[in-house]
């Protein structure tokens, strides 16, 4: 005979289904742990297998590519139809807190009032059922004392003999009074945000809303409280530190600026009188691009400091609102302080300027192998070069790493079994539809993706690839060792290295959580270097000759470039990814 269930553990949300939010009729769990009535599940599928060419669980989206043979989970049943009968039992009824039995054609009858969607039992009833199952004898122990359990709030309790009265209903003499029925404001309402009565809980306004204990939901709050201003902290760390790095690099432009002038100063000086206005002139650029890096400095120490001073005031708020005893105050203003802020990413900023490059001195010894020629048109020409940098600034690098260009084949074998790959292996696309392909443990066989055939454990390695308009792509590297099969993490901790487009204009690289990145220019080629020794990748828009971005890690495995098409998107992102020759640029 099966053990009689004891009360404390019982409460209406393990019993209900997530489909009809009833309790269990005739209850079938999915092959992936998850338990609902076998007439729900069935429905489900039903009417969406038109649609979809798999079977998804309806909480966890694991999908089946065939249908899951189900049946009924007896155990669950029994355990079901037990707690409908003390739901039925005279104690329920006279307390008012659970419905009577239903029928198995439970599905189109209402809770009662006090009991509809607050998904645990009242605590009169709670405590009402405890005393009556300390009382029954279990036949299978021979009236052996039961053993210590546990409450829902995780305080142990100790069934007594039939004759102990039941426990106590908690007195909320000391809470806060509801000012409509001046009972206790011992409960939190989620769905409108606000501290309600028992009496609140059975009311209309309250009815069927998601309702927790309040001290419960304090202790919540200020839990995530912690975490809120761990952020908070982070964020003011990561924006002291850009302030340093702006410091340091306006440190560098100064110290170029006086190398600059120097050098100017030394190849003026032997030229006579008619070189001198000519220096002026020079000198006067050189001081005008100090003056345009120290604006460009002070308007972003200014943002900085500005965004510092908010997140401390955040902070501090939080702090003081961490300590108060007063959780009515505190739930109400919880959510305000609580709601992410929209922080501006300050990674990709900086203070640049062409007199780090020393193109002015350049300029100036050329100059002087011609002379007299090119002499008069020399202050003309370094306010053009200057103009030129602040408008493109052109990466100096771009060049050097083409230096380092690789021959890259993709490896049909890995291919997702969408995803087309040429006879030479320099292109990619993702078709509508899977083909026969031999199955493989080196295929893809749920990210539409593929690997090339080159592998790299040593040394540096460049290649470009050609994403054109395409609205979606990704472009990196993964180890080797990856795992290939069914759904998949990509992050750097699991072997995946790449930046992502979506949406034309969302850019993003794959850490946990993404790393947004913003784009100005538009790359139509993507240049991908690796230093595999100092663990370095980065990314380049080839055309305009600038970095993206790049990534710092350490690779311990052998790693292969790493392509995605994505999907078609209905035909309007169908084009191929290319690999394309290396050009050097001038």
């Amino acid at each position: 005979m099966a053990m009689s269930l004891p009360a404390a553990f019982l409460s209406e949300d393990q019993f209900t289904c997530s489909i009809c939010l009833e309790v269990f009729n005739k209850p079938v769990t999915t092959p992936c742990g998850h338990s609902f009535c076998q007439t729900c599940i069935s429905s489900y599928w039903d009417g969406s297998k038109r649609s979809a060419k798999t079977y998804q669980c309806p909480l966890c989206k694991e999908s089946f590519l065939k249908r899951p043979e189900l049946h009924i989970n007896l155990t669950l049943k029994e355990i079901t139809e037990q707690f409908k009968q003390m739901a039925s039992s005279p104690v329920a009824e006279r307390l008012g807190g659970i419905e009577p039995s239903r029928s198995p054609s439970h599905h189109n009858q209402p809770l009662s009032p006090g009991f509809q969607r607050q998904r645990e039992m009242p605590e009169n009833i709670f405590a009402e059922m405890m005393s009556r199952f300390q009382r029954l004898p279990d036949p299978g122990l021979n009236h052996a004392p039961l053993p210590q359990s546990q409450s829902r709030d995780g305080a142990p309790f100790v069934r007594t003999e039939h004759h102990d009265p039941p426990p106590p209903y908690p007195s909320d003499s000391d809470l806060p009074p509801c000012p409509i029925h001046l009972r206790g404001l011992e409960f939190f309402c989620r769905t409108d945000n606000v501290c309600v009565c028992s009496t609140c809980v059975e009311t209309s306004d309250h009815l069927g809303h998601n309702i927790t204990p309040a001290k419960r939901e304090w202790h919540l709050k200020k839990a995530q409280l912690g975490i809120t201003e761990a952020e908070l902290k982070e964020l003011i760390s990561e924006r002291e530190r850009k302030v340093e790095e702006i410091h340091s690099s306006l440190r560098e432009i100064k110290d170029a600026v006086e190398r600059e002038t120097d050098g100017a100063v030394c190849a003026f000086s032997k030229l006579i009188s008619s070189v001198e206005h000519c220096q002026a002139e020079v000198l006067e650029v050189i001081e005008m691009t100090l003056r345009a890096a120290e604006r460009r400095a002070q308007s972003m120490l200014r943002e900085l400091e500005e965004e510092i001073a908010e997140l401390k005031r955040r902070s501090t708020t939080l702090s003081q609102l961490a300590l108060s005893e007063d959780y009515i105050f505190f739930l109400k203003t919880y959510p305000a302080l609580s709601a992410p802020r929209q922080a501006k990413n300050w990674s990709g900023v900086s203070v640049s300027s062409q007199l780090t490059s020393g193109v002015i001195l350049r300029s100036v010894n050329q100059m002087m192998e011609q002379f007299h020629k090119e002499l008069r048109i020399l202050p003309e020409i370094c306010q053009q070069a200057s103009s030129n940098q602040s408008l493109s600034r052109p990466n100096p690098k771009v060049r050097r790493v083409q230096e380092y260009a690789v021959d890259i084949t993709l490896d049909p074998t890995t291919a997702h079994p969408r995803l087309t790959v040429s006879a030479d292996g320099k292109r990619v696309h993702c078709g509508d539809r899977h083909q026969v392909v031999p199955d493989n443990l080196k295929r893809f066989d749920r990210v539409v993706c593929v690997l090339a055939n080159q592998g790299f454990n040593s040394g540096r390695h460049y290649w470009e690839v050609e994403v054109g308009g395409k609205t979606d792509w990704d472009l990196g590297v993964a180890s080797r060792s990856i795992n290939r099969k069914g759904k998949i993490t990509v992050s750097p901790a699991h072997g995946y290295w790449f930046l992502s487009l979506r949406d034309q204009s969302e850019y993003a690289f794959r850490t946990e959580p993404s790393t947004n990145l913003t784009v100005h220019i538009r790359p139509s080629r993507v240049g991908i270097y690796v230093d595999y020794d100092k663990g370095l990748l980065s990314f380049y828009n080839v055309d305009a000759k600038v970095l993206m971005f790049t990534f710092t890690d350490s690779f311990s495995d052998t790693i292969h470039p790493f392509f995605s098409p994505c999907t078609n998107k209905s035909g309007r992102n169908e084009a191929p990814l290319i690999i394309c020759p290396v050009a050097m640029t001038e």
